[in-house]
This record gives C-alpha cells, sequence and structure tokens, in this order.
C-alpha cells in the first residue's frame, strides 16, 4: 500500500520509519512539519507494524502532508532503504517515528553543508526525552573529525535521528544492510566514512530521542555490544583496509566483545543462571583483567548462594 503526495521535487527527504510507535509517531511528525524549513518531503514507512490499525487511523490527517509505504517487516534497514528508494530529495534526513527535532533543525543542518559544500553527511547533538538535563554529546562526546578510525573506536559517536545525508553517498556506500537486526545505522554510517564520506557536526542540541523506550533497540547493552563487536567484525572482514586500520578494528572489536560478554554475564548473573555467569565472567576477564570481575567469579566460586551481593558487586562494573 502506498499513498504519495504530489509536489515540486523537493531538496530534503524525510526518513521515518515506523513500527509498533503508533502512539508517538504524530509528535515527531508535528515536529518535522513545525520546522522553519520548508523544503522537504515526509516519506512513512510502516514495517509490517502490529499496530498497523491504529498508526493509520493517526496518520490520517497527515496524508496529504506525507507519502505513506506500507510494507511487510523487513527491520529498521530495510524501511530505511524502502524509503530512500522513494525518496526525491538530494538530502535524506533521518527521523525515527518516536524522535522529534526542535524547529532549527533541517534549516542548521542544511546551512552546514552550504558552508562546506565538501560535506556528505552532517550530525548534531540531541537530549533524551528521560533525562532533558543532560545532553548525548556529554555522554558521547564527539572529538576532532568524524573519520572511519573516529567512528570505528567511537571517538565520534552518530545519533541517527539528527542525520542529514546526501543521497549519493549512501547510494555509493551501498545502503542499509538489511541482514542487521540492530545497529544498521552504525554501520551505515561506518561503511560512507570509509568510502570517502566527509562527515560534520555542531554540539547544537537540535532533537530529543527515546531510543529508552520498552522494546527499543537500545535498551539491551549486551545486545547493542554484541551488534557493534559483530559490525566492526564485518568491516574487518569486507572492507579492503589498510594494515594501519585493520588492526586498530581488530582491537576495538575485541574491546567490544569483551564488553559483550561483560553485559551477557551481568544478564545471566541477575537471572540466577551461575554457571552461565561464570563462563561469559571469566571470558570477559581473561581481556579486562579488572579486580571486581575477579571478586565476583571468586564469590561464584566459594559462596554462590549470597547472589544479591555479588549482583550489587557486579553492576558496578564498566568495561
Amino acid at each position: 500500500m502506498e499513498i504519495t503526495v504530489a509536489k515540486n521535487k523537493p531538496l530534503v527527504s524525510v526518513i521515518m520509519p515506523s513500527y509498533n510507535t503508533a502512539h508517538l509517531i504524530a509528535g515527531s511528525l508535528d515536529s518535522v512539519l513545525q520546522q522553519t524549513y520548508s523544503d522537504f518531503e515526509i516519506i512513512v514507512v510502516n514495517d509490517g507494524s502490529p499496530d498497523t490499525t491504529r498508526l493509520e487511523m493517526v496518520l490520517a490527517p497527515y496524508l496529504n502532508r506525507i507519502i505513506y509505504v506500507k510494507q511487510e517487516n523487513k527491520r529498521a534497514a530495510g524501511a530505511r532503504n524502502t524509503a530512500i528508494g522513494k525518496a526525491r530529495g538530494e538530502f535524506l534526513a533521518f527521523l525515527d517515528s518516536d524522535d522529534a527535532w526542535l524547529p532549527d533543525h533541517l534549516a542548521s543542518q542544511i546551512q552546514l553543508f552550504e558552508e562546506n559544500p565538501s560535506l556528505g553527511l552532517v550530525y548534531c547533538n540531541c537530549v533524551s526525552v528521560g533525562d532533558p538535563t543532560r545532553d548525548f554529546m556529554r555522554r558521547c562526546p564527539s572529538h576532532g573529525e568524524a573519520t572511519f578510525l573516529a567512528l570505528a573506536v567511537e571517538q565520534c559517536q552518530i545519533p541517527v535521528s539528527t542525520v542529514v545525508a546526501r543521497k549519493s553517498t549512501l547510494v555509493r556506500a551501498g545502503l542499509f544492510d538489511e541482514n542487521l537486526a540492530r545497529c544498521d545505522d552504525y554501520d551505515m554510517w561506518l561503511r560512507a566514512a570509509f568510502h570517502g564520506t566527509k562527515i560534520g557536526y555542531t554540539e547544537r542540541v537540535q532533537a530529543r530521542v527515546n531510543g529508552g523506550r520498552p522494546g527499543s533497540l537500545g535498551v539491551s547493552h549486551a545486545k547493542m555490544a554484541e551488534a557493534y563487536w559483530k559490525i566492526l567484525e564485518k568491516a574487518d572482514r569486507t572492507l579492503p583496509l589498510t594494515q594501519k586500520d585493520r588492526d586498530v578494528v581488530q582491537k576495538r572489536a575485541k574491546e567490544i566483545h569483551a564488553r559483550y560478554l561483560l553485559e551477557e554475564g551481568k544478564v545471566q548473573l541477575r537471572e540466577g543462571q551461575l554457571n552461565e555467569a561464570t563462563k561469559f565472567l571469566s571470558e570477559a576477564n581473561s581481556y579486562l583483567r579488572r579486580c571486581k570481575v575477579s571478586l565476583v567469579l571468586f564469590g561464584l566460586s566459594i559462596a554462590p548462594s549470597s547472589t544479591r551481593k555479588l549482583i550489587s558487586l557486579v553492576e558496578r562494573i564498566r568495561d
């Protein structure tokens, strides 16, 4: 099913996947329609969402302002690729349908391209709906130029709902990998940077993100770490890296793998799976070599019944 709004070719195509966000998407759409910059189209992709009936009721008042596409579930990467295939704009602006932009977001991002035409992708700072006093770049700073290696080691981190990119740069890099269940955006930015996309950013807060809602992809630390580790291994396996770059990527993949093992060990301990917890924490500590992890492992070996104290200790462990 597709509903298309005919208008002159816009400069910007706004890409909005929707899956179980019927209760939030109106706020996201309103934030786009309230932009001070107006040369855009909005493409909403219903990615086989189980709340389709409610979603289409919510979208009804917006149908004269959006392009609505309904498809079988292809996850976030597939929904974004579908929207890109429909996009007429030179630029693609990404907004998850549970997030929102501040009114000058598009104007500010397009200005970055006007000031520096060599840029292929830009991003900016944002705040969490749950904690608007602590912005993203305070927790995850961007330092220096956002190159392939800077992204690989997370010296620069890119919130997807703040990104505006030239469509041609993402097409050249191969679009989003539909085989990835999560973090397909991180994989995309890595490949875009590797293929020569120059990335710019601003520390201005221009969006509000809701990534911690139940069921969202950002909830599980273990699953996120696992996804990052596998994406770095994919980069090592599939990109023609120089030996210097390969060494950095492989080292970082080992670090993120250890982070995954640590987080999975915490999960298993909380669930009372002591043998599994011991296995994951032991493997993590063979790389991390942290005193607290060693203490937890010692506790598991001599006093497995003191699970509550061990959980309290393990929760304070950071990679």
